[in-house]
């Protein structure tokens, strides 16, 4: 609600002139802010919504008179015009718009504009601000909202920045480190470590635990989370035990105080191939297909060897399993947009992808790099990470990110992939003075963000387009 509303309108520099404001029969409507006329439509000032102030201007017939500022006024007026900020709104700090648009009742729409997925630009992404932590712990998590807020964790704590990434608030936790963090919204976030048992879900503006989540195996020792996903209804935990002879994923209802739904991919090692239990360290929701990816490696005496599972939460059964022992993934994701599965190998550092139309295909890894790097033994890929945004692909590559992007071609897609052809493009990402630095060790996008830690810094990058971005 504005916030004249229930006030006396001049004690916000708010008055009626006595000329006419419009036609009875024009749509055009006149408005004198701070001594600058400007002109609009009813249906542009409609656009605010029926508690704004522009709205109570829209179905006046005089011509307002608005104590305030006419470029910021200028900003905001665009913005119900297109959607979008103007690129002149770079010249102003975030916070003087947000105070503005209150003002006049449209803080929401700036929200918005800011955290709109359809204005990330990956081709114009630059390094526009460093978000400072509190403390001397180097960054071990980080999780995003749609609304582009962001938290991190760094040792003990939990750092949050808000939408505007103006307003910053720091809490402690139980945890001596966390390891694992997603968050469910602006407020709430799951947290877990691998080496302290237990899952929390914890309210991040009372700074509380609103529930402690476990799984006890057969032998009743505490269990350690390895990996946080969720579906928006359903929260899922990769648990494994203390002892580290048993693991499984269960699977929470967020709407139903997170109160224990099932439970898949239950592995004791007792008398178990080593490869069939390791334990799901990365969980991903794939909407399209109502299914659970979950993925997990290990290193032993025969090599860096993993497995990929989708799941079915209604049967709990699998319905596509992928054995890793050539070039196994160091890291991995799925994307809905581009239909398949990204994963970097550890020996080579390249990019595959397997078709997610083709699931149940023998031949799943197809290299989008130098195929002749798989066998190298060099692990070049190690510590790389992987993540799809939108319809791209990011790996980053010690301090770089490369920007993986599909090729339309005759109005088709290209490349060897059994009938079909598919094409992916390699680009680097940004400047390449925005790259001197430490290896980077978690990325995450937020709204039309990207978020950014590298080694042994106690900051985050803020990646936003060089056009839209403040």
């Amino acid at each position: 609600m504005p916030p004249f509303v229930g006030s006396n309108p001049l004690s916000y520099g708010f008055r009626h002139e006595n000329n006419n404001n419009m036609d009875s029969d024009s749509n055009i409507v006149t408005i004198d802010v701070g001594g600058h006329l400007f002109q609009t439509t009813k249906q542009t000032l409609n656009q605010a919504g029926s508690k704004s102030l522009f709205s109570t201007i829209s179905s006046n017939d005089s011509i307002p008179f608005i104590d305030r500022d006419p470029e910021i006024f200028s900003i905001l007026l665009s913005l119900l015009r297109t959607g979008n900020l103007p690129s002149k709104a770079k010249n102003f700090d975030i916070q003087d718009l947000i105070f503005e648009a209150k003002f006049y009742g449209v803080e929401q729409l700036i929200l918005n504009s800011q955290s709109n997925p359809s204005q990330f630009e990956p081709f114009d992404l630059e390094k526009s601000l460093l978000l400072p932590l509190t403390g001397r712990d180097s960054p071990t998590a980080i999780s995003t909202t749609q609304n582009g807020s962001v938290q991190v964790a760094h040792g003990c704590k939990i750092t949050s920045f808000d939408w505007s990434l103006k307003r910053k608030s720091t809490i402690l936790t139980l945890f001596p480190a966390i390891d694992s963090m997603l968050c469910l919204n602006s407020r709430t976030v799951a947290v877990g470590a691998t080496d302290f048992s237990g899952l929390q879900v914890l309210d991040l503006v009372k700074g509380s635990v609103k529930k402690n989540l476990n799984w006890e195996n057969v032998t009743k020792s505490g269990s350690t989370v390895q990996a946080i996903g969720s579906s928006g209804e359903f929260l899922f935990t990769s648990f494994e035990s203390s002892r580290r002879n048993s693991n499984c994923i269960m699977v929470y209802d967020v709407n139903d105080d997170f109160k224990p739904v099932t439970k898949i991919g239950h592995y004791e090692i007792f008398g178990a191939q080593l490869d069939s239990a390791i334990p799901a360290t990365k969980l991903r929701w794939l909407p399209s297909h109502n299914l659970l990816m979950s993925a997990g490696s290990h290193s032993g005496p025969s090599g860096v060897l993993g497995n990929i599972k989708f799941w079915d939460l209604r049967s709990g059964n699998t319905v596509w399993e992928i054995k890793e022992n050539v070039d196994c993934f160091s890291d991995i994701t799925v994307s809905d947009c581009l239909s398949g599965i990204f994963k970097v190998g550890v020996h080579s550092g390249e990019v595959f992808l397997a078709d997610l139309r083709n699931i149940g295909s023998e031949n799943t890894w197809i290299c989008l790099g130098d195929q002749r790097k798989v066998t190298n033994g060099k692990k070049e890929g190690s510590g790389c990470k992987i993540e799809s945004h939108g319809n791209q692909v990011f790996c980053t590559k010690g301090g770089n990110v490369e920007l993986w992007s599909e090729v339309l071609i005759d109005g088709s897609i290209k490349g060897k992939f059994g009938s079909e052809d598919r094409v992916f493009r390699k680009n680097y990402m940004g400047r390449a003075k925005d790259f001197c630095g430490n290896r980077i060790t978690h990325f995450s996008f937020g709204g039309n963000r990207m978020f950014v830690t590298r080694k042994d810094q106690q900051f985050v990058e803020v990646w936003q387009s060089s056009i839209r971005g403040f």
